[in-house]
């Protein structure tokens, strides 16, 4: 579970407020900021993920997507735990964007072998259905 009070987590909190605001240029300033400010892996994990969501480009998202999930891999299990079906999912939807759906499937496949560490809440239910209907969405185009 994120600690709402680190100042990456309370940044990138306020840059999804932003994108909800529809203010995608504040809300890139802020996760650039947090990305900027990150004193360890465990915090430019959570900047990149959420940095990843405002790049003009697929292959940047995917790019912000892995440094997100290369920075994870360095913390300790116990503190990233719940944080890997999210990463999962987005490296799986980088890789759907850019049509390489073998890739895509093997990292949402990864997404849920995460599920047991997922919270039971709404944050765990939209995770989870989100890797679901991804799945669900390769599988019927048939194109891996």
């Amino acid at each position: 579970m994120m600690d709402p009070e680190n100042p990456i987590v309370k940044l990138c909190a306020e840059g999804m407020q932003a994108e909800a605001k529809r203010d995608f240029v504040q809300a890139k300033g802020l996760f650039e900021t947090a990305w900027q400010t990150a004193q360890d892996d465990y915090e430019a994990a959570i900047a990149a993920h959420y940095l990843a969501r405002q790049q003009s480009s697929n292959e940047e998202t995917l790019s912000w997507n892995l440094i997100a999930l290369e920075r994870a891999q360095k913390v300790d299990l116990e503190k990233v735990r719940g944080f890997y079906p999210s990463l999962y999912l987005n490296v799986g939807h980088s890789y759907e964007l850019m049509e390489d759906f073998e890739m895509a499937k093997a990292n949402y496949e990864k997404a849920v072998s995460g599920f047991e560490e997922l919270t039971d809440d709404a944050y765990g239910s939209m995770v989870k259905d989100a890797v679901q209907r991804a799945l669900a969405r390769i599988a019927s185009a048939k194109r891996w």
